[in-house]
């Protein structure tokens, strides 16, 4: 797993094997959340949540909302493509 960013105590990775479509994994806290990127312009969406309240997941979006042109790169990067 290649952590591609910070947001406070929390873990935004690429897990270079992973399927498409591009998305990224938020871990901390004992929670993990997982967002399509939606590449190339977003937005990112929630697939997945396990544990994460309300307030903490759209903090993350916001994040995620505002560097979707980095993640959607990096994911490319990891995984080899043009």
């Amino acid at each position: 797993m290649v952590t591609v960013e910070r947001i406070g105590g929390l873990r935004v990775v690429i897990y270079p094997n992973d399927h498409r479509p591009a998305h990224v994994h938020v871990i901390g806290k004992g929670y993990e959340a997982v967002f399509r990127l939606n590449c190339p312009k977003g937005p990112p969406a929630l697939r997945e949540n396990y544990g994460f309240p309300a307030t903490e997941l759209a903090r993350i979006k916001a994040t995620l909302v505002e560097k979707t042109a980095l993640f959607c790169a990096e994911w490319r990067r990891i995984h080899g493509l043009p």
